[in-house]
């Protein structure tokens, strides 16, 4: 659970954007999200390769 004090003073619009930043740096929405639907671990395995290929691509190309 995420507690965001408030200051005295302070704007509930500010106070309410710090605690969408604090969720975001936390990854619970990502981690929901990856819940919902089961991928085999071959196909977990088969995103990271393609993934690590393309970041090695522009590695490469900024390289040249």
């Amino acid at each position: 659970m995420l507690i965001i004090p408030i200051k005295e003073g302070e704007n509930i619009d500010r106070a309410l954007k710090r605690f969408k930043r604090k969720f975001d740096k936390t990854g619970t929405k990502r981690q929901l999200q990856e819940r919902k639907q089961f991928t085999k671990p071959s196909v977990r395995k088969r995103a990271q390769v393609q993934k690590a290929q393309y970041i090695q691509r522009l590695r490469e190309q900024a390289d040249i």
